[in-house]
């Protein structure tokens, strides 16, 4: 199993990019690849990505939920993943956004993709896309 860890300073206050981060829908608007996000309760949700070049689907159960601090998560179906979102105020109006993701890869393309630092990079964009979203909306 591989692990990526990528954080990210936001200058909206911890509330805000917490609260934004759990509308899991809204993803496919900052996270490259990701198709839908869909809620199907208060600790499920499904997901349809492309990764690799390869259209996948899976169901997530959300492990951890503590308002306006973390987030975690892990695969129940499908592509095997978890991992935790954390917020940390850095003052009343920036937090910081750290991520830390452990999936599996699945084939050579995934795993010659890994070996590279396809998905860091990935996830790096995410996060940046993510920041340039909910900055523009506040």
């Amino acid at each position: 199993m591989s692990t990526i860890e990528e954080s990210i300073d936001v200058r909206v206050p911890v509330q805000v990019a917490y609260q934004q981060w759990c509308r899991f829908e809204e993803f496919p608007r900052f996270m490259e690849g990701v198709e839908e996000v869909r809620q199907l309760d208060d600790r499920r949700l499904h997901w349809r990505a492309e990764v690799g070049g390869k259209h996948k689907e899976w169901d997530a159960e959300i492990t951890q939920n503590v308002a306006d601090q973390c987030i975690a998560w892990r695969s129940v179906a499908g592509a095997e993943n978890s991992g935790q979102v954390n917020f940390s105020p850095l003052d009343a109006g920036a937090t910081r956004v750290s991520v830390r993701m452990n999936y599996e890869t699945e084939g050579v393309v995934e795993a010659v993709g890994d070996a590279a630092g396809v998905l860091k990079r990935k996830v790096e964009g995410d996060l940046k896309r993510f920041k340039e979203f909910i900055e523009g909306r506040a």
